[in-house]
């Protein structure tokens, strides 16, 4: 059976898609390819590498990628993570993909102490994990 496409959007791919990205091929790799890019490149955030570790999902070799026309044609799913690459994400001609928006905050937005930026990252790890676990406990 051919493994659906999966492709993670964000705006600067460099942690809500990432983690998506992580938890997905981590869950379901057996059933789904995974992608993920932004619409630029923002590089790895390294917080999100760290919360991604203490979930047992190593994403340090992964890379902040720009959005591919290429790949956004080939997708089954296109799935955005924050409302800007929702409302910026380009007009696919791809009429069989399934396109949703999961919004989730971004940690690389929060503010406090290191304990507290560090906090916002993993509620908003788990808060990804939860999803990606629905998706493929459903199929979809």
């Amino acid at each position: 059976m051919k493994k659906k496409l999966v492709y993670f959007l964000c705006t600067g791919n460099s942690c809500r898609s990432q983690i998506a990205d992580g938890f997905l091929k981590a869950l379901g790799s057996e059933h789904y390819d995974v992608k993920s890019a932004g619409l630029e490149a923002h590089g790895l955030n390294p917080r999100a590498v760290q919360v991604m570790r203490e979930a047992g999902v190593d994403i340090s070799g992964h890379t902040s990628d720009v959005m591919d026309s290429e790949i956004l044609e080939k997708a089954d799913f296109i799935i955005t993570l924050c409302g800007h690459a929702n409302d910026h994400c380009p007009v696919v001609h791809n009429n069989r993909a399934q396109r949703w928006h999961w919004g989730f905050e971004d940690p690389a937005k929060a503010t406090g102490t290191e304990a507290e930026i560090m906090a916002q990252f993993r509620e908003v790890r788990e808060s990804i994990k939860n999803r990606i676990e629905k998706f493929v406990k459903e199929g979809e």
